[in-house]
């Protein structure tokens, strides 16, 4: 018997708000997350891209500092994330065995691993700081939100490049339909704004180097588009199925319907132009959900702003919805708040979510000029869905050709 699994708490913090409901009224107002970098390394190492999209506000500042020391910054994102996701689930009482954790990460600790590097050679062997492989581990953000929240069943990672915590949160679909658990803390986060990985990117020309305008640099869908902007923060969904948040009065913002994870098996960077693998993902998350293309009233694409990935993806929802994908409100919310890598498919979880229960699509901001090849309904206004049912897919595609996509819909008891 399939059963409904349900949103009953969410939380984020990003460059465009430090909390849910900070990030949902900037991105409806149209904020841009992106800023020029004020770190002394941007002209030390001559970085050709000099901003990004940094969190507005920085974990250390909202944790205790003895908790904030422990863990990495990425680590610190997450349990902002999850505390404010936790409360607003109205801290829900369920048994340590059947409290899990779905939590992602792209990268981990970049920033540990290699500040501890540095250490070593300045300093030498005796300097490392003892706690320096629990916080560089991927699995260090999981870990300590098992270990705070006392969540026994479980405490799985995913890394999966940008796909990372849209798989998570498919995971913890799957784990609540088979009963391994009645309550998930779910999502993903990143923090890897670094001098490595800005000339990383940036030597592979995935980046925007728009340096004179970084408010306006990350554009989707638009003919000027010419690379990402990088973002970091986290966010986090409770799931839990709906007896269980029922049985206990839960608000509930809205239904997991669905989800799907496939592989392009195509090229290590490069989406399938074709979108074939996009698509098996988009359609196998629909039939998982018992609904059908006509019924989808939202989508939150991936859509990164590089020329190629907007392209594939409009190949791929276009495959699947046919000409209806040109009428359907879309948006592409990385324009306001960068590319989270890791954790970006989360905080777009936690807008789609939005998105159905208060029946609006955010804009798509810095679309000035839409590329007559991606012709989707996307506005650099807010889109209203209008009444009845709602259905949203959330769309995320990583490097290593990982595909996942996540289908809410609006709850109606």
């Amino acid at each position: 018997m399939t059963k409904r699994i349900v949103v009953t708490g969410i939380g984020a913090t990003s460059a465009i708000g430090g909390t849910a409901p900070e990030n949902w009224q900037n991105l409806l107002a149209g904020m841009s997350g992106a800023r020029p970098l004020e770190h002394e390394w941007v002209a030390k190492y001559d970085l050709p891209v000099t901003f990004a999209a940094e969190a507005i506000v920085r974990p250390d500042t909202v944790l205790e500092r003895p908790t904030a020391k422990r863990l990495d910054i990425s680590a610190q994102f997450a349990l902002v994330a999850a505390l404010e996701a936790w409360a607003d689930a109205g801290a829900p009482e369920v048994a340590p065995e059947r409290l899990g954790v779905d939590f992602a990460t792209g990268i981990g600790g970049v920033w540990t691993l290699l500040d501890a590097w540095d250490t070593l050679r300045e300093k030498g062997p005796r300097r490392v700081m003892p706690m320096t492989v629990p916080m560089l581990m991927p699995n260090s953000a999981a870990g300590f939100l098992s270990l705070h929240f006392g969540a026994k069943a479980f405490a799985r990672t995913v890394a999966s490049a940008c796909a990372s915590s849209v798989e998570s949160i498919v995971s913890a679909y799957e784990h609540l339909q088979s009963g391994a658990a009645d309550v998930i803390i779910a999502g993903g986060a990143e923090s890897a704004i670094h001098p490595i990985t800005v000339a990383s990117f940036a030597s592979m020309q995935a980046l925007s180097r728009r340096n004179d305008d970084p408010a306006t640099a990350s554009r989707p869908f638009d003919v000027g588009r010419d690379g990402f902007v990088m973002g970091e923060g986290a966010a986090v969904l409770i799931l839990e199925t709906e007896e269980h948040a029922l049985a206990r009065g839960a608000t509930i913002y809205a239904e997991l319907a669905g989800g799907a994870i496939t592989a392009d098996s195509h090229h290590i960077t490069a989406p399938d132009p074709e979108g074939t693998g996009a698509a098996r993902a988009v359609r196998r998350a629909l039939e998982l959900a018992d609904r059908t293309p006509d019924e989808v009233t939202h989508i939150n694409a991936h859509a990164t702003s590089t020329p190629v990935g907007d392209v594939a993806e409009y190949t791929a929802l276009r495959s699947v919805l046919g000409d209806r994908v040109h009428d359907v409100p879309i948006s592409a919310t990385k324009a306001s708040t960068g590319h989270l890598l890791g954790g970006t498919g989360a905080i777009e979880s936690v807008f789609s979510v939005l998105a159905v229960k208060e029946r609006v699509a955010p804009p798509t901001i810095n679309l000035e000029n839409q590329d007559p090849a991606i012709p989707v309904k996307a506005s650099s206004q807010p889109q209203a869905l209008g009444e009845g049912p709602q259905l949203a897919i959330s769309n995320s595609f990583g490097f290593g050709g990982h595909n996942a996509v996540a289908a809410f819909a609006s709850y109606d008891a």
